[in-house]
């Protein structure tokens, strides 16, 4: 946070203090999220698709608060992750050779992201709204809420293969990002896509339990943000060097 007593009053100052701020909200974001996950006991480990009606309500019966307490976090906090991926946004803006295209299909796969998340939030707290109600209508929301959660990658794929595009399509002498960042894009991409089996297997490595679905997808994710934490950090230092608004 050292750059910000660094940064020179000039007009291009604000830009490079915003992305910082925004930076910055991605770990404070993460530990309010990871929190919130350590609170909903269905994560650790993930509520088996094959449980039945019965033991589906029971759980959330048991649970209601905790399963209230999380969900309300993830809906107020959530989305507080943007500001992060809008750096991104505005770093990839900044690469040579290519128009925006890339850069504003990133931010569309981002906010559709956002969205499912939000939706799949929503449908575990209607699950724990009336706990006391039909067991099997608990268990269509219990449905609903996992699988909206972990089967719609569409869009998380393409946010990370348009960051990869734009990395190979910068190929001026000195690239925002490291080539080396689009590989791990498109790695990241294809481990995102097994989960897409959640919305059909009940059992196995693609149910939303599973090793596929469920761990490598979101291990996969959350390292994700934690490597590009400090590479869009580095881009962001080396901006302010380049447009001479750091003393």
């Amino acid at each position: 946070m050292q750059i910000l007593e660094q940064v020179q009053d000039t007009p291009r100052a604000g830009n490079i203090k915003a992305q910082w701020v925004s930076l910055w909200t991605g770990p404070v974001v993460g530990a309010v999220l990871l929190v919130a996950m350590l609170a909903f006991p269905a994560f650790w480990p993930p509520m088996s698709p094959t449980l039945s009606a019965d033991e589906v309500a029971a759980f959330y019966s048991e649970h209601t608060s905790w399963i209230r307490f999380s969900q309300v976090t993830f809906n107020l906090c959530g989305i507080l992750i943007l500001p992060f991926f809008m750096v991104i946004v505005v770093q990839m803006k900044r690469m040579r050779n290519q128009s925006h295209v890339f850069a504003y299909c990133y931010l569309t796969a981002v906010v559709s992201g956002a969205t499912i998340f939000a939706l799949s939030n929503i449908f575990f707290l209607v699950a724990a709204f009336r706990p006391d109600r039909n067991p099997e209508l608990i268990m269509v929301l219990n449905d609903l809420a996992w699988i909206v959660f972990i089967a719609p990658v569409g869009m998380v794929v393409a946010q990370f293969v348009l960051l990869a595009l734009a990395v190979y399509f910068d190929d001026g002498p000195d690239p925002v990002f490291p080539r080396w960042v689009g590989h791990y894009s498109l790695a990241t991409a294809a481990a995102m896509i097994p989960a897409a089996g959640a919305a059909v297997f009940q059992t196995g490595p693609l149910a939303w339990d599973g090793l596929l679905s469920f761990w490598v997808r979101n291990g996969a994710y959350a390292l994700f943000v934690v490597v590009m934490f400090f590479v869009v950090r580095r881009a962001v230092l080396r901006q302010a060097l380049d447009e001479g608004v750091v003393q």
